[in-house]
């Protein structure tokens, strides 16, 4: 017996110790935006000022419940026939449909021939990792498995494709002379990409530049798309932000369905509801046949039961409240408005402040041109660390601010500050 333990436990003595198995696990870096609002946060400067995350703030600085958010949720606390059940696979049908009309529009000729195939995910990052999951595994690669991305582009977009075998190259987007898109830099790219070649375009509210292409612009690259056989990825996080008004923010999107050009789009209402933290979104794949979007919808029923099994209700329901009741959707446009309306009175201020009061060197005129949550100041890294340092004001380094941000009650204190980090005496 004790010769048989020993030839045991000299067996397992063999083998490397479980217990250090994941020493050499690399520390990873921490995210750089949540490290910059960590830093806010614990900041005891009393005029400091956080304009690096992309979450609406109202006037005082405070995340806003969106009215028509409360209307819905008192509605579902006092449904006696809510129960918490599992959702289907896909998610929630109400939402799902409601969804694919906002984006598309009601009268869509994808919808009424049943091409549309739409998935409730976990908010626009799930839209993203599912909608890249399923090109990897299904779409005809014309070589290597890549997509090109714009530069820059929401920093997220790197990861989900990496992790799932896609390799993202990059695009020309943004000139950092005119602050503005470097339109031939882009067509040139998607000209010369390989044939049927998959391209993620923003489809409103550019992040992190906040400068979207004119419609004219959009016009051409949809026939760039047609001719290349490209396959468009839509990322639409923002719609209502661009303009405070949906149709108007949809309108790359529809074009591009109208056209016919081959396309899925990645749909969140963390932005425009609010509903940050509940997670809500949807993934939009269009079909060439009703048959096809049957088959489309069966392998990403497969990849979603995989990975999280079902969605969440509660954000779901909510939006399906908000979309499908005529008087709450009509609230919730105005309170988009209410948004976007803060939003584009904090670009002209800042303007006003830099071009007139303070005269700060250089041309200013991006500012109110660019739209969105997002602005990108033309601040270099070494200005936008001094802001931090000094100022306490906070950014990325890239010279990128939420311009939800700023209010009334700091927004000369950001202005001054600005003007002179600019000057060189800061």
């Amino acid at each position: 017996m004790a010769t048989r333990l020993n030839q045991v436990y000299g067996h397992l003595s063999d083998h490397k110790d479980n217990t250090n198995l994941f020493h050499s696990v690399p520390l990873a870096p921490p995210d750089s935006i949540f490290k910059l609002i960590a830093a806010y946060q614990a900041d005891t400067f009393p005029q400091k000022v956080n304009v690096s995350a992309g979450a609406y703030r109202d006037d005082d600085n405070k995340p806003w419940v969106l009215p028509v958010v409360k209307k819905a949720t008192e509605i579902l606390l006092n449904d006696p026939t809510l129960d918490h059940e599992y959702l289907s696979i896909i998610g929630l049908p109400a939402f799902t449909s409601a969804a694919g009309k906002l984006i598309l529009g009601g009268n869509s000729p994808v919808i009424s021939e049943g091409r549309l195939v739409s998935v409730q995910t976990i908010s626009g990052t799930g839209a993203n990792h599912l909608g890249a999951l399923f090109l990897s595994r299904f779409y005809e690669f014309n070589g290597p498995k890549q997509i090109y991305l714009c530069n820059p582009t929401w920093v997220n977009h790197y990861a989900i494709f990496k992790n799932v075998g896609i390799t993202p190259v990059n695009y020309p987007y943004f000139d950092p002379r005119t602050l503005g898109v470097d339109f031939e830099g882009l067509k040139a790219a998607f000209e010369n990409a390989p044939t049927g070649s998959v391209i993620l375009l923003h489809a409103c509210a550019h992040n992190p530049t906040g400068i979207d292409p004119t419609r004219e612009q959009w016009e051409s690259i949809a026939e760039i798309m047609l001719s290349k056989r490209h396959y468009a990825f839509f990322d639409s996080a923002y719609q209502g932000f661009a303009s405070g008004d949906l149709d108007n923010d949809g309108w790359a999107v529809r074009y591009f369905a109208e056209k016919g050009v081959p396309m899925l789009i990645c749909q969140s209402f963390a932005k425009n509801a609010g509903l940050y933290g509940e997670r809500v979104g949807a993934l939009h794949m269009i079909a060439s046949t009703e048959d096809a979007a049957k088959r489309i919808k069966s392998q990403l029923s497969v990849l979603q039961r995989s990975e999280i099994s079902n969605p969440p209700a509660h954000g779901a329901r909510l939006m399906s409240l908000i979309l499908n009741d005529q008087e709450l959707f009509a609230e919730w446009v105005r309170d988009i408005k209410t948004m976007a309306h803060r939003i584009i009175s904090m670009r002209k201020e800042l303007y006003r402040l830099l071009t007139e009061e303070f005269k700060t060197p250089g041309n200013w005129e991006h500012i109110v041109n660019q739209i969105g949550m997002f602005s990108y100041t033309g601040l270099n890294q070494q200005q936008s660390e001094t802001l931090i340092e000094k100022a306490h004001v906070y950014l990325t380094s890239n010279g990128r601010i939420s311009m939800a941000g700023l209010n009334t009650h700091n927004i000369r204190y950001f202005a001054e500050c600005l003007d002179k980090v600019v000057r060189g005496e800061l």
